[in-house]
């Protein structure tokens, strides 16, 4: 009696969603973490509005939040991410294994615990800008937003932090992303290019690999590095204070920025062993690509 009331619990939040908390719900199993300021930019309008709306998602045991205590008083914006419900939903939507109670009480405390959180919610913060400026022009699409996880799964051999597809009046661009954190040696970032040539050559395609970075000065280091050793794919940069989707990519060699729009990109050739086609179609499957946010 006790199970058949607990199973009657979790599909009772049923008649509760909406088309946007659907969307809400997979892009955290996607992206893992995003922020109430995120998920405004992403769903919504009004701060307040989704904050009262995720408070009742988490009210119905989908979300599940946290944040940190800032040294100077006042704390981190709240990070939001599947609660059991959610996560159970999205197991059974998706056909992978329904998560016990104890394995995502687990994966929540890792999660808050990451050591590369920063750099996670930096990663995200991305695709969060594109989509953003994407929902505020129509001719603008943000048409494949892949995780890390995701990108790192469907292409063999490289590990960006985010891939996606980009559309600016019909033309399509796809893109990798580098979210630089300022940590690694410039050498090792320059290196990270020799997988992404790699792809290339084995029938996949040769985008872009944009480097996101901290600062102007790390992004100048990081071009003459690009100086002495000639990158083997298309790069560009910019800053994160920078928006990805306007004229703010500054390709090797180059002293003028362009948009997103105008980097070389090739999607290589429509076969098998390229994710990025699907029966010789562009894959267009992603979180994003199903619903942009409500705007209303």
């Amino acid at each position: 009696m006790a199970a058949i009331t607990r199973i009657q619990q979790m599909l009772a939040f049923y008649s509760h969603l909406t088309e946007r908390d659907l969307h809400i719900l997979a892009l955290l199993d996607e992206h893992r973490v995003l922020t109430t300021d995120q998920i405004t930019r992403l769903q919504f309008t009004a701060t307040r509005t989704c904050q009262i709306r995720l408070r009742q998602l988490q009210h119905l045991g989908l979300l599940e939040r946290f944040r940190y205590a800032r040294a100077g008083g006042g704390g981190d914006p709240w990070h939001w991410t599947l609660g059991l419900h959610g996560a159970r939903f999205m197991a059974g939507t998706l056909g992978r294994p329904i998560p016990t109670e104890r394995a995502h009480r687990e994966q929540l405390l890792r999660l808050s615990a990451y050591v590369n959180l920063r750099h996670l919610r930096e990663a995200n913060e991305f695709g969060v800008r594109l989509a953003h400026r994407a929902r505020a022009d129509p001719q603008l699409r943000l048409l494949r937003w892949w995780s890390e996880r995701t990108a790192t799964a469907r292409f063999r051999g490289i590990h960006p932090d985010a891939h996606g597809l980009w559309e600016t009046s019909g033309h399509r661009i796809g893109w990798f992303l580098e979210c630089d954190m300022g940590t690694e040696s410039l050498p090792k970032l320059v290196a990270k290019l020799l997988a992404y040539a790699a792809l290339g050559r084995g029938d996949g395609p040769t985008y872009p690999v944009l480097f996101w970075l901290p600062g102007t000065v790390r992004e100048n280091n990081l071009h003459q590095a690009f100086g002495r050793s000639r990158p083997p794919v298309p790069v560009a940069t910019a800053t994160h204070d920078a928006d990805p989707a306007g004229a703010v990519w500054l390709t090797a060699g180059a002293r003028t920025r362009v948009p997103l729009a105008d980097l070389p990109s090739d999607h290589g050739r429509p076969v098998a062993g390229n994710p990025t086609w699907v029966d010789g179609q562009l894959d267009l499957s992603g979180p994003v690509s199903a619903h942009h946010g409500d705007l209303s």
